[in-house]
């Protein structure tokens, strides 16, 4: 049974299709990618996945269960999380600072009147953040501002938040968009090392990234599916060479 699944799923802006009738199947712990040229309804399909927009028609389920028109929030709480192409973290805060937020939310649930309580008697909060910042190779950075750390140590950082929310599935948004050769190897390796515990989707136009890292491939252009597959397949199909790889171009 996929873990999480897309059945049809469409976005009209007005006139426009942005998304037309797209399913997919993940299974659990795997990585599959999702790519496609500039227009081709990436960030749409990703945003739906993550209840971020609500799809015109079409629907989404998670462990079987239907999950279509919930808001992020509660997405997230269900075990779904996102990370973004644009860095979002708390640049004043420490980097454990910034984990424990997503982790005192994940261990304590909604809005509660004690929520103030000293972050001292958080114990399993901090051991979430530990464990998190150990799995991005962030915990001897720990007591450093967010603000000082490198891009490529941001960039993992808002990996961490993600996974603080102690996810069963990660969404990341071009994780190794803007990095140096070097960041983007270190990026891939630890994405290699999660995947033995969290399941991942990806949006990437790095097809280096895509080829290292996925299992299954899903090409999209105008809106519609047209090609998925290993990336051996998704390499020598004659549509998506045409269509995104010859191009160089991406979302």
């Amino acid at each position: 049974m996929p873990l999480l699944e897309a059945r049809g799923l469409t976005r009209r802006f007005g006139g426009l299709v942005a998304v037309d009738s797209v399913s997919l199947a993940i299974e659990p712990l795997t990585v599959t990618a999702l790519i496609g040229p500039n227009g081709a309804g990436k960030t749409t399909f990703f945003k739906m996945l993550a209840g971020e927009l609500q799809p015109s028609d079409g629907e989404v389920f998670f462990k079987d269960k239907r999950i279509t028109n919930l808001d992020i929030t509660r997405v997230v709480q269900l075990g779904i999380a996102k990370s973004f192409q644009i860095t979002q973290i708390f640049p004043k805060l420490t980097v454990e600072e910034n984990v424990l937020v997503p982790a005192l939310a994940a261990t304590r649930g909604r809005f509660k009147l004690d929520a103030l309580v000293p972050l001292s008697s958080a114990k399993k909060a901090r051991a979430i953040a530990a464990e998190v910042l150990q799995q991005v190779d962030l915990l001897e950075r720990r007591a450093l501002r967010a603000s000082d750390l490198s891009y490529g140590e941001k960039r993992r950082l808002e990996v961490a938040l993600a996974l603080a929310t102690q996810p069963e599935v990660l969404l990341l948004d071009e994780p190794a968009a803007g990095m140096s050769p070097t960041e983007r190897t270190s990026m891939v390796e630890m994405l290699q090392s999660l995947r033995k515990s969290v399941t991942i989707v990806i949006v990437e136009h790095d097809m280096d990234v895509v080829f290292g890292l996925a299992d299954r491939v899903v090409v999209l252009q105008d809106g519609k599916q047209i090609a998925e597959g290993s990336p051996a397949e998704i390499r020598g199909h004659p549509r998506v060479q045409e269509a995104y790889l010859g191009t160089g171009e991406a979302e």
